[in-house]
């Protein structure tokens, strides 16, 4: 379905996005991943991604905070594959703690790399999707681009700013065969989601068992983790023809979290 195209996946050397990596890859997308990590595994999973599936994968190690950075990994796409046809960004950190005990630094690294790097990589994607009339932007928002909830203010904003963000691009490119839509996850048992069990119970003072089952999985109807398959399952729809009519959308998986 994307053979030939070619998809840059932010934060993509893990977790969720390492999964929509691979499918993509597995539709027959060249890749462009990014993330933090190990240089040896990170060109283990290269490797395999390439070998697994048949198509060109590179590594662009990006430091999402840096907008220089950021604009010099999409050039380099550009200039390799001659265009950029699915951006997913996906990267993220979390942070929880109650607001008058919010870190400085924490905040602006939250509100940088989930909020202003999506800025970055649309603003430096977008002239070469317009030239082509062809381009499926798709941003990791969370359920937290929705709603709220308590200790993580930095994220929660920085989730519902880039919600703002995807409806805004979409109406910019709207006649440009493009299309910008937010994927709303629950939660997913990925490391981001395991390192902030610890931190949750500590600031609540309850155990983590019950993080898992009064805090994270309360509002989820199903009373279970949303997968990683299921979320590339929707990102691989939402850059096929069946979905060009869908943009500006901020799409819920998140088990009826945000039904309620």
């Amino acid at each position: 379905m994307l053979k030939g195209k070619t998809a840059l996946v932010t934060g993509s050397t893990s977790g969720i996005g390492l999964g929509i990596a691979r499918s993509l890859a597995q539709a027959g997308c060249n890749l462009v991943i990014n993330g933090l990590g190990n240089a040896e595994e990170i060109e283990t999973i290269r490797s395999e991604l390439a070998q697994s599936s048949g198509v060109e994968v590179l590594f662009d190690g990006a430091n999402m905070m840096e907008p220089e950075q950021i604009s010099h990994m999409v050039e380099r796409t550009n200039q390799h594959f001659g265009g950029i046809d699915v951006l997913v960004n996906n990267a993220g950190i979390q942070y929880v703690s109650p607001v008058e005990e919010f870190p400085i630094e924490k905040w602006d690294a939250i509100i940088a790399i989930n909020l202003s790097s999506s800025f970055h990589t649309i603003r430096a994607a977008i002239p070469s999707m317009k030239k082509r009339g062809f381009g499926r932007i798709i941003n990791l928002a969370s359920a937290h681009a929705l709603v709220a909830s308590p200790y993580k203010s930095a994220y929660v904003a920085a989730k519902h700013g880039l919600a703002g963000l995807t409806k805004t691009v979409a109406l910019e490119v709207a006649e440009n065969g493009i299309t910008v839509n937010a994927v709303c996850p629950g939660y997913v048992l990925t490391p981001l989601v395991e390192k902030q069990i610890p931190d949750t119970a500590h600031a609540r003072g309850i155990s983590e068992e019950e993080v898992v089952r009064d805090v994270l999985l309360a509002a989820q109807s199903t009373k279970q983790f949303v997968t990683v398959e299921q979320i590339s399952g929707l990102v691989i729809f939402l850059c096929s023809q069946s979905a060009a009519s869908i943009t500006g959308a901020l799409l819920p998986i998140d088990g009826g979290w945000t039904a309620h």
